[in-house]
């Protein structure tokens, strides 16, 4: 049984993280923000801001961990080396540091092995220039750490209107928008199997030091994806394609409201090979459909708030292919 900091873990990744932790038997305790969790007493609890280094330090003063998951980012204020730095060395006992990166900390193009250079620190993405600046930071202590780098990931409870997105008007019968193309490429992974690959990489001696893409390869085109995300909801769909510059002209966003190809997905592509994940740590990922399969079982269950089509309808009525 391993003593294991989850650094958030009520969420998403987080959230499935913890399930395969404490379904192993594992001592988890969660740092957080707020209070309470979805597992009640089963888990232990440190209330705390990870963006406050002195807060973080003195937090973990004299706490005892075998393992640290690091998997939380502040999407409104950044999350920076030096703030992950803080909790890395805080930690009494360490036997493994897992960081949860990104395919972000690769420029646009590839594909990428897990050894190509990582984006520079002025990087205009500064998601991805602070994943990269925190990896480096994170293998220069001379710690034992491994860092997982995931492409877009799905699954239950994401809260990144991306899948859902698209079930919402596929289950509705509605068209859905296909940006330009649809030949953009797209590689994404189920948060089970991030979740999966962490505890592997916590426990497997040759990870210490090595860095994980998490991807399903080949990268599927946008068109692809949503046909994909259509015959795992066992429906129909009829793809409609519009101009990126009439999307623009409109005002359709990429990660805010109007969205109209969920969230973030209509970006430069990066794509990974994932080969040293299977090689190293002996995890096969799932299969994307089957992913999906399972993840619209979950949907099915929710209750979704009333969708907003009128941008949608905009695009419709003035389309330009």
């Amino acid at each position: 049984m391993a003593r294991a900091l989850v650094i958030g873990g009520t969420m998403f990744i987080g959230r499935a993280l913890v399930d395969q932790l404490l379904a192993r038997g594992d001592a988890v305790t969660i740092m957080h923000r707020g209070s309470g969790t979805p597992w009640g007493t089963r888990v232990g609890e440190i209330a705390c801001d990870r963006n406050d280094i002195a807060g973080v330090r003195s937090a973990l003063d004299g706490k005892q961990f075998d393992v640290v998951y690091d998997n939380v980012f502040d999407w409104t204020r950044g999350t920076s080396a030096a703030q992950v730095v803080a909790a890395a060395t805080a930690v009494k006992g360490l036997r493994r540091y897992v960081f949860t990166s990104s395919v972000a900390a690769y420029p646009s193009g590839g594909p990428y092995s897990e050894d190509a250079p990582l984006v520079p620190s002025d990087y205009p993405n500064s998601y991805g220039a602070q994943k990269a600046d925190t990896e480096r930071a994170l293998f220069a202590l001379g710690l034992p750490v491994s860092t997982v780098r995931p492409s877009f990931v799905y699954g239950d409870n994401n809260p990144f209107d991306r899948e859902s997105f698209f079930w919402d008007r596929i289950v509705a019968g509605r068209p859905v928008i296909i940006p330009g193309d649809g030949l953009t490429t797209l590689q994404f992974v189920n948060a089970k199997d991030v979740a999966r690959a962490s505890i592997l990489a916590s426990e497997t001696e040759i990870a210490a030091g090595h860095a994980y893409n998490l991807a399903n390869y080949p990268a599927v085109t946008q068109t692809e994806f949503v046909r994909t995300l259509a015959r795992a909801a066992g429906k129909d769909v009829d793809l409609v394609h519009v101009s990126r510059e009439r999307i623009k002209e409109l005002g359709g966003g990429v990660m805010t409201p109007p969205l109209y190809f969920g969230a973030y997905l209509d970006v430069p592509p990066i794509t990974v090979r994932a080969d040293r994940v299977r090689d190293e740590l002996g995890l096969d990922l799932t299969p994307l459909e089957d992913g999906f399969r399972e993840t619209f079982e979950w949907y099915r269950k929710q209750q979704r708030p009333n969708v907003d089509y009128s941008f949608d309808d905009k695009l419709l009525g003035r389309k330009i292919a």
